[in-house]
This record gives C-alpha cells, structure tokens and sequence, in this order.
C-alpha cells in the first residue's frame, strides 16, 4: 500500500525523465523510486522528500551505497518546499494513511483527516500552478488530486497507474 513497485517506477520514470529534467517524487520513503528512476535515466535529476527521519536516512544509505549523482532526498515537510525548482513530479498518495488509521506506516509522524485535506489541497494547488506540459504521474490517487488542466495520456496497471500531461 504505501511503496512504489520497481516495475511502476521503471515505466513512470520513462514517462518523466526528459533530459535536464528536476523530477520530485512527493512522500519517497526509502527512495525506492528516486533510485531506480536515477539508475535507468542518469540525464534527469530525481529529487524525493520525505518527513521521516529513519526513512530519509535509509534512503540517503541507499543512494550513498548505489552512488547516483543525479538523485537527491530532502528531509522535510513538502509544505516548505519551493516548487518552482521541479518541472515533474511523482505521487504515490502519500498522505492516504490519514485517513486509514490501520493502515499507517508507524507512529512517527501525526495522522488526521485535516492533514489529508491539507496535503491534498496544498499538492493540487502547487501542480495548477505548474505551466503547460508539466507532467504528472499518480499511482493509486484519485482523479479529484488532479486539477482539471491536467489531461491523462497513458491509463495502467489495472488503471490505478495514470501519467498525465498539463494542457
């Protein structure tokens, strides 16, 4: 539920990685994405943030050990990022475990369903203001994340795997 299989990030790091390209991977864990998407398209630079401390540093073991220059993590709350510094992005609803209690990764950090709403409002408003051929790639998120200018292109993996172009 909350991790990013290699064959899904595989094909959404192709539908993302333009040569020179800033990708941000919203809520990376242990950066599975970021570092798999790094391996295969060394021409674009993957950037994930991530509120966990033990997730974060894992993923920075990971990167470290694996040695991709191209891939950056960021310890934080992607509320206190400036996202005019990335032309893509990739979102594996990550804020769902604020609203599936049961289902959360650990006791780490504070779930609520005002957190949900303020991730989710706080995410489609930074991609509405992002300019035309922005892309997007969501795995297991709702149409409704999406502001309407964005258009989906490629529908997969028992469609819960969407890339999505802004118009």
């Amino acid at each position: 539920m909350h991790w990013t299989p290699v064959d899904i990030a595989k094909k959404a790091a192709a539908f993302l990685a333009l040569p020179k390209a800033r990708v941000l991977d919203i809520g990376s864990g242990v950066g599975k994405f970021c570092i798999t998407a790094g391996f295969f398209h060394p021409e674009t630079s993957f950037y994930g943030i991530e509120q966990r401390s033990e997730l974060f540093t894992f993923a920075e073991i990971a990167r470290e050990e694996i040695d991709l220059p191209n891939v950056n993590f960021i310890h934080g709350n992607l509320t206190e990022l400036n996202f005019d510094d990335y032309d893509h992005f990739y979102f594996y609803n990550s804020f769902y475990e604020n609203i599936e209690p049961d289902s959360r990764i650990d006791y780490a950090v504070k779930t609520s369903f005002e957190l949900y709403e303020l991730y989710s409002r706080f995410v489609y408003k930074m991609l509405d203001e992002k300019p035309p051929e922005t892309r997007l790639v969501t795995f297991h998120a709702l149409y409704t994340q999406v502001p309407p200018g964005y258009r989906v292109v490629n529908n997969s993996y028992s469609t819960v795997l969407k890339m999505w172009i802004k118009e």
